[in-house]
């Protein structure tokens, strides 16, 4: 499917070839009676194209995302030279006024798509924006944040077995590419079981919006829109991709404070210490090792754990495609840094006193 008619109609309002319009969507009301509004931004180049969508702001407190679409929808005009872009602003609305990841009705809404329109406020949510987005477009994008308190490591999530998923996926530009179908329910699972290939990126903190997950985000739907050659020019590859096909949490045995020796985006192998749980008196309660050679890509941010809680995810990559460029080399590891400039990393020190302390125990 291309948008090929010269009208497009959206919440009442018409957007023709080459206009861009900024439409309030009614999606409910408040307990005041007035209008609750999906903040949508639409831009149509003058030539015919392909329809893509990119959501932000699904858990309302995931607000890279959202910088990511201010920056491409109010900052220097978008060079659209084909087809039409949907941007929704904020997808959650209710969540996104209340800092909260989930609706009022205490409802993940990236659990209830594709929604109903006489289900619960978080289905009709769900439903309306399927309907007036998803399902008028031919490609999606939704930019999500790590839940709190976590941070991850920029990456693509999407079904890899798809092949158009699968381009849009590598399109992007991240170094980490995650295969899976994501929940029942979600967005990208339910939009590409609709013929809508969707992709997923997870990258940074809630309740941030911060300059690399920024510029990645920007430069990730630019590279999509290239890609469809919506956009002229040419994608900014990364330098070299993994496919991660298996992924592992190290969860906390003990609890205390953590000391961590590690970042997101770091390279780890089996035996590598990850971090240490001490006592709040300073004794070291347990050191967490990895399991598995692999790649950081995400950790709790929160340095205080008890014992079963969820400490690193570890990435196992299957493959790793090179594309004979550093071009964006510099992106990534700024971000690291930036990401690492979050929690206190320092080197594994033992001291024999507290050595000879847990043996008295």
């Amino acid at each position: 499917m291309t948008t090929r008619s010269r009208t497009f109609r959206m919440g009442g309002v018409t957007v023709r070839r080459g206009q861009t319009q900024d439409i309030r969507v009614p999606v409910s009301e408040r307990y005041t009676g007035d209008p609750v509004t999906l903040p949508v931004r639409v831009i149509r180049a003058r030539r015919p194209g392909p329809t893509l969508f990119v959501t932000a702001g699904i858990h309302g407190d995931e607000l890279n995302g959202v910088g990511v679409l201010h920056e491409l929808a109010f900052g220097p005009a978008l060079p659209l030279s084909a087809g039409t872009v949907i941007f929704v602003l904020v997808a959650n609305v209710f969540g996104f006024e209340t800092q909260s990841r989930y609706m009022p009705d205490r409802r993940d809404l990236n659990r209830c798509f594709p929604g109903t329109k006489s289900g619960s406020l978080s289905s009709r949510l769900a439903s309306r924006l399927f309907e007036e987005v998803v399902r008028r477009s031919d490609y999606g994008i939704d930019l999500h944040s790590a839940a709190a308190p976590r941070m991850n490591f920029p990456n693509v999530r999407g079904d890899l077995k798809n092949p158009a998923v699968r381009r849009l996926a590598h399109a992007f530009g991240c170094e980490l590419i995650v295969h899976g179908k994501g929940p029942e329910g979600s967005l990208r699972q339910e939009a590409t079981k609709a013929g809508c290939p969707t992709i997923l990126l997870e990258a940074g903190e809630t309740c941030k919006i911060e300059p690399g997950v920024l510029e990645i985000g920007v430069r990730g739907v630019q590279n999509v829109l290239k890609d469809l050659q919506m956009m002229r020019g040419q994608p900014v590859a990364s330098a070299r991709q993994s496919l991660i096909e298996k992924a592992t949490w190290v969860r906390a045995q003990e609890g205390g404070i953590l000391r961590y020796h590690v970042s997101p985006g770091a390279e780890v192998e089996t035996g590598q210490p990850l971090a240490t749980t001490v006592s709040v008196f300073g004794r070291e309660q347990n050191v967490l090792n990895s399991p598995v050679d692999g790649i950081i890509l995400g950790m709790t941010s929160l340095p205080t754990v008890k014992p079963g809680e969820p400490v690193c995810h570890i990435a196992i990559p299957r493959k790793l495609r090179s594309n004979g460029s550093r071009s964006s080399d510099s992106l990534h590891r700024r971000v690291r840094r930036d990401l690492a400039s979050s929690i206190s990393i320092s080197e594994r020190e033992v001291r024999p006193d507290d050595l000879s302390e847990r043996e008295e125990h």
